[in-house]
């Protein structure tokens, strides 16, 4: 079911139909592979709080996995989007395939030389890097020494972030076989690939804490220098996944690839246009990249375990924009950038369909969040170390990023419909807002909330001691998500003037996922003490099958288009 209040041009709608279904399909690989690649992230992040629960080693994880993520930002997948996919989908549209070669190749030169030098610097100044990155660290050495803290997370993250850096390289170049697949239409294999990433994680820490304590299954007969030992084995498998993640790429990128040729030249043929806008959309996610860095600032600062719930709830968060908002966008930006300008009204009518495709599975999501979001940490995380408290934190943390979720996803599909009509300066500059007033929001709140033990929101429970200045970070993001959406909305009117937000579809998503939400409420409440493995999916499935049995029944057209999607 559309926007009620939504009118199309036939001319619009037609040419949309048209080309619809390369769209319907490549979305699904996409989805399809961000689902398992995703789902093997959540038994990593388990993995993790197995051994590490809410506390100081995973706070200095979350430290080194975030260091080198500028690198990794700056030159990945996003840069890749807006510099590299436009160009060269158009030379395949124009079958100009030694022109397209040449300038992948060029482009994979100028990454590799980029890449490798981000790197080194990384390894020799990993120490300045956490200083900045987590000054609060820096106090370590005097807690450890008064017997306050266990260990020093400032000497142990310089360890971890020599390991980790080069990673970042490798995941750039893998970035840029996602690009050359994408733009040939090859969408599940790239999505797919940090499968390997996230295993080659999983198997080091069940491989190293077997090694370390001689069993698999008792992470608490690891002593202090145990769990510091197998962090860092964790860092070496995060590399040796990073290797996998791009080598699974390249056959692939062989078979469709012609005429490739390697250089570090700017000469070759759209090399100086895809720079020209590289510089833009270099700005634009490295302020992206500001806004997380200033969460690790911050959060350094705040009681012990305020950095690892962030980490643990990110998952969560990151999951529907990845699931339901990139797969769409990823897959929508090579048609979009195949229209010409006289495609005005199907551009506009594909663009209002993704955002009503977006919002019909990420608006239950939100709801879910909010509602059964102990439930879901419950399930997911605690094991091991991770235990009531550290649940209940994750879950509190979660429900302010949730508020943030459905404008996130729409942020991705406006800003990619700026880089289809050639427009990498506008999203950069909004990001810089977004960021500012995420950041005015969060500081006062995280520092109020700092104060507010856990224990006053959710009870006494066993590892008890932590405190909700998580929260004020996970408020300030949210509000700075639906200020940036409204920017590019705004400033998506000149060239768009009919690309809206899906109200109405967000009004009816919205009714049925608060209704749906009764029957996975009795469900639970009929099984109040039931393990938590076995509780989350019953209560989960009861409530997908109302919410979605319902939407088939009111005729909602998304229902049919995820559909197939997911199953052809």
């Amino acid at each position: 079911m559309g926007d009620e209040a939504e009118t199309v041009s036939a001319e619009g709608e037609s040419d949309a139909a048209g080309e619809s279904a390369a769209g319907e399909s490549a979305a699904g690989s996409v989805a399809g592979g961000i689902f398992l690649s995703r789902i093997f992230g959540l038994l990593r992040e388990r993995a993790v709080a197995y051994f590490f629960g809410v506390g100081a080693h995973a706070d200095v994880l979350q430290v080194a996995f975030k260091s080198p993520n500028l690198l990794q930002n700056l030159l990945g997948e996003g840069t890749i989007s807006a510099a590299f996919i436009p160009i060269y989908s158009r030379l395949i549209e124009e079958e100009r395939p030694e022109a397209a070669g040449r300038f992948a190749g060029a482009i994979f030169g100028l990454l590799l030389a980029a890449a490798g030098g981000g790197a080194l610097l990384g390894v020799v100044f990993a120490e300045p890097i956490v200083t900045v990155l987590a000054p609060g660290f820096l106090d370590d050495a005097a807690r450890v020494a008064a017997g306050t803290l266990p260990f020093n997370r400032f000497d142990l993250a310089v360890r971890a972030v020599r390991i980790i850096f080069p990673m970042a390289g490798v995941l750039v170049l893998s970035a840029w076989a996602l690009g050359v697949l994408n733009s040939h239409r090859q969408f599940f294999v790239p999505y797919v690939a940090p499968t390997l990433w996230n295993a080659a994680i999983i198997a080091t820490l069940f491989g190293g804490g077997y090694a370390l304590a001689g069993t698999p299954g008792a992470p608490e007969a690891l002593a202090g220098d145990g769990l510091t030992r197998l962090l860092l084995m964790a860092c070496v498998g995060a590399f040796g996944g990073g290797l996998l993640q791009f080598g699974v790429q390249l056959p692939f990128v062989v078979g469709r690839m012609e005429g490739f040729s390697f250089s570090v030249s700017t000469r070759v043929e759209g090399v100086r246009e895809a720079l020209s806008a590289f510089g833009p959309v270099v700005a634009s996610r490295g302020v992206a990249q500001l806004s997380a860095y200033l969460d690790l600032f911050l959060a350094s600062w705040l009681a012990v375990g305020a950095l690892s719930a962030l980490r643990y709830a990110q998952i969560l968060y990151m999951l529907p924009i990845s699931l339901f908002g990139m797969s769409v966008a990823a897959s929508e930006l090579p048609e979009l950038s195949r229209l010409t300008q006289e495609k005005v009204a199907a551009f506009s009518a594909r663009l209002r369909r993704s955002l009503r495709q977006i919002a019909f599975l990420t608006v239950p999501t939100v709801v879910g969040y909010l509602a059964f979001g102990v439930l879901l940490v419950g399930a997911l995380f605690r094991t091991g170390q991770f235990q009531a408290a550290s649940t209940w934190l994750v879950a509190i943390v979660l429900g302010g990023y949730s508020l943030g979720i459905l404008a996130t996803t729409f942020s991705r599909l406006f800003q990619n419909a700026f880089y289809a009509i050639g427009d990498t300066t506008t999203p950069a500059w909004i990001a810089v807002l977004r960021v500012t007033v995420s950041t005015v929001v969060a500081v006062p709140a995280m520092f109020g909330l700092d104060t507010v033990a856990l224990e006053r929101v959710a009870g006494p429970l066993p590892g008890d001691g932590l405190f909700l200045g998580a929260l004020g970070l996970s408020l300030g993001a949210t509000v700075g998500a639906w200020v940036e959406v409204a920017a590019l909305r705004y400033w998506l009117r000149g060239p768009l003037p009919d690309a809206g937000l899906p109200w109405g579809q967000i009004g009816w998503t919205g009714g049925l996922a608060l209704a749906a939400l009764g029957p996975g409420a009795v469900v639970w409440g009929l099984l109040p003490n039931g393990p938590v493995l076995v509780v989350a999916p019953v209560v989960v499935a009861a409530y997908a099958a109302v919410y979605l049995g319902a939407a088939w029944g009111l005729g909602f057209d998304e229902i049919d288009v995820w559909t197939r999607r997911f199953f052809g």
